[in-house]
């Protein structure tokens, strides 16, 4: 209707998915990234969640695109599967036969056959799932058990699970937890800020031959805040703009004309939405993803928000209030953190005493966008000067450490009883805290500069789930039975103290060996199969640390 007017050779703002639109953001590109880094190191789950319309399938069809012919891939969209026409689906992405009315256990055969086959030919195999929040815990429990099959350093099958953000709320429940810990990459797909949803409608309108300065910047500003950064409200939202430009006979999308038509769409979306688009304040926008910040900017000028207060807002705030109490003024002072390097892990360097503050809260906990400095700071708190190729936490370069990324709960963070990097998001904004110690009420996080204390009720709402942490390592490979050397003798000594036992003292892996890994992986809810392979190993050890900083003990300023 209006491509002769404004001479576009196609329309640009069309919901269709189309490769020559693929408009890959720096927050797709790192999602990539991330995802491609948690595959590629041996695992077998990577995740991608995000709001509808962020972009999720455009980061799995982008990702798919780059394969090299050395990875076989499957996409299965829209699941409302049984886990018996799951296993079957993939069956068919993959050509593998298998007979009618075939049961669970020979269609997983068939998939093992196929995996093992791809294996000796050096051939990577990845089954990409679109929608996975729909998915039962059933069937999510067996996509866990087909990625058992692996090698002594890799699963012979990964799997990209692409959700919406309910789906990191079902990996959270105790049914999950065993597949939730095998999640190697993970990834939250933010909207687009204000600066990238200007490149976006510039890049759809110079694809479809029109001129880029078609929209102004108080349009494009109008769009971004009615539409929340979301690329397919955007699609909507500009191509009314066109219409009504069009009809109105203006060769430009104004201000006026871009707020008219955001009324026009965001009235038959969500009511969310819909009063976002009658509201040029960003202070009064409601972002699903933004209720802290608006709740702490108005409680700092004495706003009485009881009544409006959801999601976590009403902890945040509780919390918020609870930190501006002073704590001991022998803790106030501040210091640095000792950069020393450190030759062995088992001398911890010092760090600074907390520091008591008010509001300097969320100041202090998103002073650092820099993960990679957090990271190296987590290692120095086990007294182990990082290098920067440590500080990614994205190879085993390390001899004495792993670093490894989880998603869980503060208390699986608890459980492990080691400090870990937390992202922190607020306000589209991302930092890197360690948490250094925990108690029931309160934390206290190193941010490179000050050591301090927060809520636990604040750090659980602006915590993204995600954390790194770091271990020794003692035993690097895979113990079976009849095996012998110095890490056999080391294996049993370790499952006797965490089982109670006497250790043999015997370097030879025998049946008495295997009887304690099978005991301990029944108490751990592991898989029962005798072999100490890498999972088996990591629990181990996580339980068996030598001279390891933890989280536990009294933070500063506490009552006893």
């Amino acid at each position: 209707m209006y491509k002769d007017f404004f001479g576009f050779h196609e329309v640009p703002f069309s919901i269709v998915p189309s490769s020559r639109y693929l408009f890959l953001s720096q927050r797709h590109r790192e999602a990539m990234q991330h995802l491609q880094a948690g595959l590629g190191q041996g695992g077998g789950f990577a995740m991608l969640t995000g709001e509808v319309g962020t972009g999720k399938t455009t980061v799995a069809k982008a990702m798919l695109a780059a394969l090299d012919d050395k990875t076989a891939s499957g996409l299965i969209l829209n699941p409302t599967f049984s886990s018996q026409d799951l296993l079957e689906a993939i069956c068919d992405e993959f050509a593998i036969e298998y007979p009618d009315n075939a049961s669970l256990k020979q269609l997983s055969q068939g998939i093992y056959r196929y995996l093992q086959a791809n294996e000796e030919q050096g051939i990577n195999t990845l089954v990409v799932i679109d929608e996975a929040q729909h998915l039962s815990p059933d069937v999510l429990e067996q996509l866990r058990l087909l990625t058992n099959l692996e090698t002594d350093d890799r699963k012979l099958l990964k799997v990209l699970l692409i959700g919406q953000p309910e789906l990191q709320d079902k990996l959270r429940t105790m049914q999950l937890r065993q597949l939730a810990q095998r999640i190697t990459g993970r990834y939250h797909l933010l909207p687009l800020t204000e600066g990238e949803t200007r490149q976006y409608i510039e890049f759809r309108l110079s694809m479809a031959g029109g001129e880029t300065s078609l929209f102004s910047k108080g349009a494009a500003s109008v769009i971004n805040r009615a539409s929340q950064g979301i690329p397919r409200l955007i699609n909507l939202i500009g191509d009314k703009s066109l219409q009504y430009a069009y009809h109105s006979g203006q060769k430009e999308v104004s201000k006026s004309l871009a707020q008219k038509a955001s009324e026009d769409i965001l009235s038959f979306q969500a009511p969310g939405f819909a009063n976002g688009a009658n509201d040029h304040s960003s202070e009064k926008m409601a972002f699903r993803w933004r209720p802290i910040a608006s709740y702490i900017a108005l409680a700092t000028i004495g706003v009485a928000l009881a009544s409006l207060i959801y999601f976590k807002g009403a902890d945040v705030m509780t919390a918020l209030q609870a930190s501006q109490s002073p704590s001991n003024p022998s803790d106030s002072h501040q210091a640095q953190v000792e950069n020393t390097a450190v030759q062995a892990p088992s001398v911890a360097a010092p760090v600074a005493e907390p520091k008591a503050y008010s509001d300097a809260l969320l100041r202090s906990v998103f002073l650092r966008q820099d993960k990679v400095a957090a990271i190296q700071e987590l290692y120095r708190v086990w007294g182990y000067q990082a290098s920067v190729l440590d500080g990614m936490c994205e190879s085993e370069s390390n001899s004495l450490f792993i670093c490894q990324k989880r998603l869980g709960t503060l208390q699986q963070v608890a459980s492990t009883n080691l400090p870990v990097v937390m992202p922190m998001y607020l306000d589209g904004k991302e930092s890197f805290v360690v948490l250094y110690k925990l108690s029931q009420t309160h934390a206290e996080l190193l941010n490179g500069s000050e050591r301090f204390q927060i809520p636990v009720e604040a750090l659980d709402s602006l915590w993204t789930g995600e954390f790194y942490f770091i271990w020794q390592r003692a035993l690097t490979s895979t113990l079976r039975l009849n095996q012998q050397g110095e890490a056999v003798r080391l294996l049993d000594e370790k499952l006797s103290q965490v089982l109670g036992s006497r250790p043999s003292g015997s370097d030879v892996f025998d049946q008495r060996l295997q009887r304690k890994v099978e005991v301990f992986q029944r108490w751990q809810k592991m898989d029962v199969d005798g072999i100490a392979g890498r999972n088996t190993l990591q629990k181990l050890e996580l339980l068996t640390q030598v001279d390891a900083p933890s989280l536990s003990g009294k933070v500063a300023g506490e009552e006893s």
